[in-house]
């Protein structure tokens, strides 16, 4: 009779618990897996799949604007924000149904429930109160947004998950944050002609990417119309007498909208997981603490994706599922790589970077040549639309290593994805430069800047 119940217990059905469970159940392992929501995740049910639709959505107001210069006479438009809702719905219900389709096939069990930790080897289910045990137990409940309680009246805002589910579009909104959830929000909502503002505590949105991509970016989105405010935040939101809510800012303004959406970071999903009553240690966030195997301070619990707060993106969750996989299942031992992650804003326009920002490379390296290209897109040219692209190479002058790549405009996460592999190969700037361009591109600025636009020397232009 075996020991225990399960020889692995998955708490959490996004996409870095999906894929733990899924391959350790094709190997032959009894892997019981708890969600007490959709299967998915955040990612799936209320991320950037969803999101990624609603930018899509956002977009035609403009394709429309310019195919008149491409010589198209296109009619009176009309949006409907319940049709593009419902149709987002039944798509999540399909990715959903894959999602648990994979673990049903590869024979785990599902557990439509919450799972709580007993013990180091014991999980309640608390829709039963049935306890089971389990020789390796991994956590990936991911993270959820934070809901700002300090804020006098945060219960009236929403955050990014009653954004997907608004029964209707307002008319006008207020978002809190500068991050990429913010951003993206922002232009989305805009795109679908809601009268948007953003207010930002720091100098300049999206704090940790490269400066070119978040000036640019910034201009780009007043230039659409959206209302930016830096270094200033929130102090209280109260209803309207005649509707809506009122947002009083620390710097004395008075802003009155539909809606106020905040959009102030992530915090890891760990509240009542009975993390103490298993020895789990968690951070000051609240974050589980492993080390470079995903592995917890219990030696056979492991935690994977946003609940360690390590990297959140939902790629970096299911690479650390694969390393859980081959760690402990196919004595493998395999760490997580952190390094060099492409990733994208989707944004309009988008950005795509991977590597190092100038500011950050400036911190490592002596001496940088920074090449950069600022130009119209082929695609404005008719449209008569006056926006820039923006691309950037940040090199090591000493090896002539490509240190980071950064792109601002259409299809920007795409390039980002390809010039992840060139970077994670380890290329150099000779390796662009005798790379042929495939005309005409937005993409071939990046084998045709042959000069560098400056350098930095000791954190200084010259």
């Amino acid at each position: 009779m075996a020991a225990y119940d399960y020889d692995l217990f998955v708490i959490g059905g996004g996409s870095g618990g999906v894929r733990a469970g899924r391959v350790a159940a094709s190997l032959g392992k009894r892997v019981a897996i708890a969600e007490e929501y959709r299967f998915g995740g955040t990612c799936v049910i209320r991320g950037c799949v969803p999101k990624k639709l609603f930018v899509y959505a956002s977009q035609y107001a403009e394709h429309f604007e310019d195919a008149a210069g491409y010589g198209w006479q296109v009619g009176e438009s009309t949006f409907d924000w319940k049709k593009l809702i419902a149709a987002k719905d039944k798509e999540i219900t399909r990715l959903e149904g894959l999602y648990r389709k994979g673990l049903e096939n590869n024979g785990a069990e599902i557990l439509e429930t919450r799972a709580e930790l007993v013990d180091a080897h014991t999980i309640r289910l608390t829709k039963t109160g049935k306890t089971v045990t389990a020789e390796k137990i991994v956590i990936a409940t991911g993270g959820a947004p934070n809901p700002h309680v300090a804020l006098p009246g945060h219960e009236l805002c929403i955050s990014s998950n009653e954004a997907f589910h608004l029964p209707e579009l307002p008319r006008s909104i207020l978002i809190a944050g500068g991050g990429y959830i913010a951003v993206e929000f922002a232009n989305i909502f805009h795109g679908l002609g809601v009268d948007t503002t953003l207010i930002y505590r720091g100098k300049e949105i999206l704090s940790r990417f490269d400066h070119d991509m978040r000036q640019g970016l910034h201009k780009a989105m007043v230039e659409k119309g959206i209302r930016i405010i830096l270094t200033d935040v929130i102090e209280d939101v109260t209803r309207a007498p005649a509707g809506g809510l009122v947002a009083k800012t620390m710097c004395g303004e008075t802003i009155a909208v539909d809606t106020v959406m905040l959009a102030l970071g992530r915090d890891p999903n760990t509240d009542g997981l009975g993390l103490e009553a298993a020895g789990v240690e968690v951070n000051e966030r609240g974050a589980i603490v492993v080390d470079k195997y995903s592995r917890t301070s219990v030696p056979h619990i492991y935690a994977l994706g946003d609940v360690t707060d390590r990297v959140q993106l939902t790629p970096v969750a299911i690479h650390e599922a694969m390393c859980f996989i081959e760690t402990v299942y196919k004595d493998n031992p395999t760490a997580p790589d952190h390094e060099l992650i492409p990733t994208a804003v989707f944004s309009q326009p988008e950005i795509g970077t991977v590597g190092l920002s100038e500011e950050e490379a400036a911190k490592r390296y002596p001496e940088l040549e920074i090449y950069r290209a600022e130009f119209r897109p082929m695609k404005a040219t008719l449209s008569g639309r006056a926006e820039k692209m923006i691309m950037k190479l940040v090199v090591d002058a000493a090896s002539r290593k490509v240190v980071g790549a950064h792109v601002l405009g259409h299809d920007a996460g795409e390039m980002a994805q390809l010039l992840g592999i060139s970077l994670k190969a380890g290329v150099t700037k000779d390796d662009f430069d005798r790379t042929m361009a495939v005309h005409p591109t937005a993409a071939e600025e990046f084998v045709t800047m042959y000069n560098p636009s400056y350098c930095v020397r000791n954190g200084e232009r010259i």
